[in-house]
């Protein structure tokens, strides 16, 4: 009997103490003592996770703070955030001071969770910290970042809600911030841009007399104006397979023709193992530029090559120089299979140019950088490239880990990198991406690192980024607006120069996610959507003390908001209903056909949805929805035309039905709304209703002078711009 009694109590021990181990609080993303030193810059925010609600309480400095290699505590700040679970230790205001050798992060046990319980003791972790990004330096040192990688990918389970909040694809000074009067006033069309001054790359270019259009395997120069006279005056073709066009950039008498390889780049030149290493990791894709004097349009001629292993981000022109942005992602993986891993492997980028004549090289180890706050495994590699001197090298700036966004103005380049915790212990709790942005200056060829900043949130696209009077805005959005415990929210912060954060917006909208924003100078508006769609209006013009100045809140959500005037805003996006569903505790959202809104904001506390036009059907879409590029927009002419394809669903049919594929123009007035001037097709019959049909599909939109140009893959039709009147027609294919 004294026997099981004995048994009985010790069981009842260890269950006791299971018990209070399982529920002591933990960090979450405790580091190993035997890691390597990290290296981070010299703003670097911790961020601490821990598995339980924290008592405020004992948030105190003596049990969480850092000092320098002398041991002297540094004036960093705590901020706990708003579920009570995650700490945020901030930099002092200037930055860690580079004189120090090291400096150490102390988490003491005498942290609290919100029931009395001290959290399970960690060691203090050593860190060092650099001005600029840290650089890979050698093969050794870049074949452990990517051992680590597998190491990390086998031992440790992310545990994370990327929620709603995922950015989707793709605002300054230089662009006056996307003034309010963005027409053209020229005689002809360009590409729809974010920031005046910086060019995109585009499937269309336009110089006024002549129209270039990617189509399939190659480019089409063709003669427009005047319409009477269209012809087709050159084809650049490219070899089946071998290459693919993808976009264009014009700049006075060159084009830029931009697209994809799958043949693998030439042999590497240098002499040892490099051939064994293009044997072992073939290139499958590459980023090319064609760079074509176009002086004479009917004759092309080749001038330049640039390639890069890798895939396309994305590409801007400033000036003359073209600023070429690639991801590459290695095959890291036979590392891990290999006993000796100094063998033959090399896993940098190659890159090559027609104007250096070493043919295709490895980028230099001593040139790689790379983002300490991310733990992607991909190359980001920028190149600068000068479109008019074909003999001047191309410059190629490499950092390690991802960047999924970009920013461009005049000056500066900034890129988004999300980033994600490591979480070491098992944890039912939901983690959303935050983001790391970096700045580089530009000044011609060269891109050169400047400050780093992190933010709380995602990122959406390139809108919610912008630079005006050398301030950083960015709004994002943080958590998963699914989930009822830790609702998502909305915010906005502004940095300097330095990107020190000077003033700030949270937790807007809890519940919803941000879909769409614009930056216009001291005004910033701000569209997040769950149910209803409200739209923030916030005064910037005082970067310290941001302050939201009116809210509306109406049905739909707007994807894209374009600048009429200073007192205007267009927004163009989804109409949208709610369905009650007797399963569920809340309705659903249904799309219900585009839906277009002039704002008046000329009262910034009251803004108003004075006009709206609702485009029905169930499956209509526009490309604008996505692609910015895809717009038509001049306020003297009095243009907003955009494609579209206009589905309906009929009761008693299991199919929508297409019952308009073309592009839609309108005529804008701020006493009558929106006011349909035309609309335009290229599709051939009427017949087969369901489906659209690829070649017809108009893709672009333009004008020179008075005529108007749609542009499908298989034909550009010409319109009198007042009356709409076709005058010309060409085929394009052949």
């Amino acid at each position: 009997m004294k026997k099981w009694w004995l048994l009985t109590g010790l069981l009842v021990i260890i269950a006791i103490g299971s018990f209070y181990w399982t529920n002591q609080p933990k960090v979450l993303n405790a580091w190993d003592e035997n890691q390597e030193t990290p290296v981070v810059l010299q703003n670097k925010t911790w961020k601490i996770h821990f598995s339980k609600k924290i008592d405020i309480k004992t948030l105190k400095e003596d049990n969480i703070y850092v000092t320098d290699s002398d041991g002297k505590r540094q004036n960093v700040s705590l901020t706990i955030d708003d579920d009570q679970r995650t700490v945020l230790i901030q930099p002092p205001r200037t930055g860690y001071n580079l004189s120090s050798t090291y400096f150490t992060l102390h988490v003491e046990n005498g942290i609290r969770s919100t029931k009395g319980r001290k959290i399970k003791e960690i060691p203090p972790m050593k860190f060092i910290v650099e001005r600029t990004l840290p650089v890979i330096g050698s093969k050794e040192k870049l074949n452990e970042y990517f051992l680590q990688a597998i190491r990390e990918n086998k031992q440790k389970t992310r545990l994370f809600s990327r929620g709603d909040a995922i950015a989707t694809e793709e605002s300054s000074d230089a662009s006056a911030s996307a003034k309010a009067d963005s027409s053209g006033a020229g005689d002809f069309s360009e590409t729809n841009v974010q920031v005046d001054g910086v060019d995109e790359a585009d499937i269309v270019k336009n110089d006024g007399k002549y129209v270039y259009q990617v189509l399939q395997d190659r480019v089409i120069i063709t003669k427009a104006f005047p319409a009477s006279e269209m012809k087709k005056v050159a084809a650049i073709t490219f070899k089946e397979h071998e290459f693919s066009p993808q976009e264009l950039i014009l700049y006075k008498d060159h084009l830029v023709v931009i697209g994809h390889s799958v043949n693998e780049m030439q042999a590497i030149r240098d002499s040892g193992p490099s051939a064994k290493d293009t044997s072992l990791l073939p290139v499958h894709h590459t980023l090319k530029a064609y760079i074509y004097d176009i002086k004479h349009r009917s004759e092309p001629v080749l001038e330049r090559e640039v390639e890069i292993e890798g895939s396309y981000l994305t590409a801007r022109r400033s000036n003359d120089y073209l600023y070429l942005i690639a991801n590459h992602h290695p095959d890291y993986w036979p590392l891990a299979e290999m006993k000796d891993k100094d063998q033959d492997i090399d896993l940098r980028p190659k890159v090559r140019d027609s104007a250096d004549n070493d043919g295709s090289r490895y980028i230099d180890y001593g040139k790689i950088n790379y983002f300490s706050d991310s733990k992607d495994t991909n190359f980001t590699i920028i190149s600068s490239i000068p479109i008019d001197k074909p003999k001047k090298k191309a410059r190629f700036t490499t950092y390690l880990g991802s960047g999924n966004q970009l920013y461009m103005s005049k000056e500066n380049i900034f890129i988004a990198v999300n980033t994600y915790p490591d979480l070491t212990t098992d944890s039912r709790v939901e983690f959303s991406p935050d983001t790391a942005v970096y700045k580089f200056t530009i000044n011609e060829d060269a891109v050169e690192f400047k400050n780093s900043t992190e933010i709380e949130g995602m990122i959406l696209n390139q809108f919610s980024m912008d630079e005006y009077k050398g301030y950083f805005r960015v709004a994002t959005t943080s958590g998963n607006m699914w989930n009822d415990d830790k609702p998502s929210s909305n915010h906005l912060f502004i940095f300097d120069e330095k990107l020190r954060k000077t003033g700030e917006i949270t937790d807007l909208a809890q519940g919803e996610r941000i879909y769409s924003a614009r930056f216009m100078q001291d005004r910033i508006y701000i569209v997040t959507f769950k149910q209803v769609d409200p739209l923030f209006v916030i005064d910037a013009s005082n970067p310290t003390k941001p302050k939201v100045k009116g809210e509306l809140k109406i049905p739909g959500f707007s994807n894209y908001l374009h600048p009429y005037d200073e007192n205007h805003l267009i927004g163009f996006g989804q109409n949208t209903k709610l369905v009650e569903n007797s399963s569920e505790s809340e309705p659903f959202v249904q799309t219900d056909g585009l839906k277009m809104s002039i704002f008046d904001v000329s009262d910034m506390n009251n803004p108003i949805e004075k006009h709206t036009e609702i485009i029905k059907g169930n499956g209509t879409y526009s490309p604008l929805n996505h692609d910015h590029k895809s717009l038509l927009f001049d306020k003297q002419r009095n243009i907003f035309a955009f494609p579209i394809h206009i589905y309906n669903y009929e009761e008693g049919k299991a199919h929508l039905e297409n019952s308009f594929q073309g592009a839609m123009v309108y005529n804008i007035d701020m006493k009558e709304g929106f006011n349909l001037a035309a609309k335009l097709s290229h599709k051939q019959t009427e017949g087969e209703k369901r489906f659209d049909q690829w070649e017809t599909e108009i893709q672009r939109l333009l004008y020179i002078q008075d005529t108007i140009y749609s542009l499908s893959r298989s034909k550009m039709v010409a319109h009198e711009l007042s009356t709409y009147e076709k005058i010309g027609q060409l085929e394009l294919r052949d």
